[in-house]
């Protein structure tokens, strides 16, 4: 071997010592014995001060001994002799705990630039980025990093619960089901799942996850509240109230939980209790918007709507609110004068409410207003000739100009309404185009049977999305009960829900709602009947404005336009009122409907 060669094989060995020395040390940080790791690495420093591995191992001990400045330093020049990937992650976790997260997110951006298939610097710039707040960002990053290696739990987890954030909640379940299996009995991935599956109105199964997820973790009043909001959407609201106040001992401050208490307060028409909670938690100064907006519900429930309405207006301070667009213009509340004025009337909540509250646009006019209707869309054809409005628009289209703008819901609080002032007209649509009527007619009257038959309309449920849903809807098999009467019976219940269809399929209900593209054909096939029975939705509101008889069937706590101990409405002079007893079933209701329904038809 010439001298050239034996040089090689020298630096070769030198190499290889140099290597396994470096490995010593990292094993010996990892087993705790920080002095033993730092004398392997003065001892490569001493021979070759720019050994990249020993000045990174350097930075290492700082970092597990917390001094984050002299960390950078020794990572630094590492990366100066030799840009690598994990010395760039070393960087980005030790400016991660300087708290410089936009910088730290610079060194993980450049380390899976260099690495790009590595799941833990995806990770990493996830975790860096989840610390930025950009949650869509990230959750693009921690996905990358299920594609790279389907087995990261805490990807799984962090991509379900940024999912559930963004009102994904399919594919939140998805993720976090993958994480149940990848970590069974984790008690955060079943407290995530269990959201997920309470937004999409799976309460059993969210009650299930939650129950679990409280016997791993038994004192976490996050899960006692969460189980109290399953047991509440089950209509079980005594068992719900137990769990609140269990969540509360832990919690006391938490104005989530004592929200939920006071609602459910309501809901159990616990009325003194449900103010006395309002009183203490305002005493406290804890209210937030959420209390403002419950308590002006539980006003304007028990008729003092001129408190209600001030308050509802506390709905434009909740987070996630029924969008209402920014405004340049000033909104207007009733303080000034609209003569000569363009004022924009926008739709604020559902088409029900649209529909409630456009009445008070002939008044608007009265005052020298020119008004512009921006509704929902599939209410644009019904409303377009209403008393009073100058142009009626889409929301969603491009608006035109306009001086002040008032949201619907808020037209109430402008005219200072109380039960003995609330403008009433049996009937205040335009009424329906006469051809649209007559084919609806002809078509009932080729229904076979008899043609003095009472024509009734029906609509059971309304949208699942409803807060009060589980109590306000009903079943087909459940409404059955009226079927036997000798009427003709026509759905106006757009949407089926999947366990209705069977039933709607065999039954003697006329099912003609494909056809009824917006509401005003639906309008038109109303004003063909003698009567609509219907629960609390937008039909209900829609035939008492036509002034059809209208039989409303309400929850025991119903909403607060319904009032309590009633059965007629003073918002609809031809409704009329059935309502649920403390047992909450309707089927008591449905009885005394049969009867009546049985009264109505022989009186015609």
């Amino acid at each position: 071997m010439n001298r050239r060669e034996r040089r090689a094989q020298k630096s070769k060995t030198d190499a290889l010592d140099a290597a396994a020395q470096c490995e010593a040390g990292h094993r010996a940080l990892q087993a705790g014995h920080t002095l033993e790791a730092q004398l392997c690495c003065q001892s490569l420093l001493a021979e070759n001060p720019n050994h990249a591995p020993a000045l990174h191992l350097m930075g290492l001990i700082a970092f597990t001994a917390g001094q984050y400045d002299h960390a950078l330093e020794w990572i630094a020049r590492a990366i100066a002799q030799a840009p690598r990937a994990d010395y760039l992650a070393s960087l980005g976790a030790t400016l991660s705990r300087q708290g410089r997260p936009d910088e730290a997110l610079k060194a993980f951006d450049k380390a899976v630039q260099l690495k790009p298939d590595d799941a833990a610097l995806w990770k990493a710039m996830g975790d860096a980025l989840l610390e930025l707040r950009r949650y869509d960002h990230a959750l693009l990053s921690f996905q990358h990093v299920l594609k790279l290696d389907a087995s990261n739990q805490d990807a799984a987890y962090k991509s379900g619960v940024l999912l559930h954030d963004a009102a994904r909640h399919e594919e939140a379940l998805t993720c976090l089901n993958i994480c149940d299996e990848l970590l069974p009995n984790h008690a955060p991935t079943l407290q995530a799942r269990a959201r997920a599956l309470l937004a999409l109105r799976k309460f059993d199964a969210a009650l299930s996850d939650n129950l679990r997820a409280n016997t791993l973790a038994p004192n976490n009043p996050d899960t006692h509240n969460n189980i109290g909001a399953c047991l509440q959407s089950l209509g079980k609201e005594e068992d719900a109230l137990a769990w609140f106040d269990r969540a509360l001992q832990r919690l006391p401050d938490s104005i989530e939980i004592l929200n939920n208490k006071a609602n459910i307060l309501q809901q159990l028409q616990r009325f003194d209790e449900a103010f006395a909670l309002y009183d203490e938690i305002r005493a406290r100064r804890l209210n937030n918007a959420t209390t403002d907006w419950n308590l002006s519900l539980l006003q304007m429930l028990l008729g003092d709507l001129e408190a209600g309405w001030s308050g509802r207006e506390a709905r434009w301070r909740i987070p996630d609110a029924a969008p209402y667009p920014q405004f340049s213009q000033p909104m207007w509340l009733g303080q000034q004068s609209v003569a000569g004025k363009t004022l924009l009337v926008h739709v604020d909540e559902g088409l029900g409410d649209t529909i409630q509250f456009v009445r008070y646009v002939p008044m608007l006019a009265a005052r020298g207003a020119r008004v512009i209707l921006a509704i929902e869309r599939p209410l644009v054809a019904l409303l377009a000739g209403f008393p009073g409005v100058s142009q009626c628009v889409a929301f969603s289209d491009p608006l035109p100009a306009f001086d002040m703008h008032c949201p619907i819901g808020s037209l109430p609080l402008a005219f200072n309404t109380r039960l003995d002032n609330i403008p009433a007209e049996i009937s205040y649509l335009p009424p329906p185009h006469p051809k649209r009527v007559q084919a609806w007619n002809a078509r009932l009257a080729s229904v076979p049977g008899p043609d003095d038959r009472v024509r009734v309309g029906l609509v059971w449920s309304g949208s699942r999305t409803h807060r009060n849903d589980h109590n306000r809807s009903m079943s087909l098999r459940m409404l059955s009960r009226i079927l036997e009467t000798d009427a003709v019976f026509v759905s106006l219940q757009k949407d089926v829900r999947e366990n209705d269809r069977a039933d709607l399929a065999s039954s003697k209900v006329i099912d003609w709602t494909r056809e009824l593209t917006d509401f005003a054909d639906t309008a038109a096939l109303v004003k063909c009947l003698d009567l609509v029975i219907t629960v609390d939705t937008s039909v209900a509101h829609l035939a008492g404005a036509l002034g059809c008889p209208t039989w409303i069937l309400l929850p025991w706590t119903p909403d607060y336009r319904w009032l309590l101990h009633r059965d007629d409405s003073p918002w609809y002079p031809t409704a009329r009122l059935f309502r649920q007893d403390e047992t909450r079933d309707y089927a008591p209701v449905l009885d005394q409907v049969r009867i009546e329904l049985l009264r109505f038809a022989a009186a015609r």
